[in-house]
């Protein structure tokens, strides 16, 4: 239970106040990477041959659809909002939950690769870590902060026993 400075029980808890939509993150960082294509090209380490970057690619960007599908079916059922601006109403922990804390994430960073590949654009790829960076600690550790706040000892349960990526 929090209180507020004159002593007050704060019953809404607020937002996990994250540093910006993840939705958005990762065209912005598709349309970068591909301007930066345009702009300073670098050779694709991934041959050609046999459309081998649209297998792989297109392999990813299916398995990052299913999961991110799974995540948001799960909040859906749940009747919690989705968007990181609005309160969680209740701790998501069944379905694909039950093997990853963070589904939606991984589909969009699976979708974000395939992408990459698929475009073969090293540049795409190149900046997967400045986004993961981006995700990790402007997002999904502000998020688990306030997953603490709001469920507490239910929530910490579940960190131990459900892993943040797989």
């Amino acid at each position: 239970m929090e209180m507020d400075p004159a002593g007050q029980e704060i019953t809404d808890i607020g937002t996990a106040g994250v540093v910006g939509r993840p939705i958005l993150f990762f065209p912005a960082a598709i349309l970068v990477g591909l301007v930066l294509d345009r702009l300073l090209p670098l050779p694709f380490a991934i041959p050609e041959a046999d459309g081998v970057p649209w297998i792989v690619g297109g392999s990813l960007i299916l398995i990052g659809l299913v999961l991110f599908a799974a995540g948001v079916r799960n909040f859906s059922r749940a009747a919690t909002p989705l968007p990181t601006n609005q309160p969680a109403r209740v701790l998501v922990t069944t379905g694909i939950y039950r093997w990853t804390r963070n589904p939606i994430y991984l589909g969009f960073f699976l979708v974000y690769g395939g992408i990459g590949i698929a475009a073969q654009s090293p540049w795409v790829l190149i900046l997967t870590l400045p986004l993961a960076i981006a995700v990790r600690y402007g997002v999904v550790a502000r998020e688990e902060v306030y997953l603490e706040r709001r469920f507490d000892d239910a929530y910490l349960d579940y960190k131990r026993r459900v892993r943040r990526w797989l």
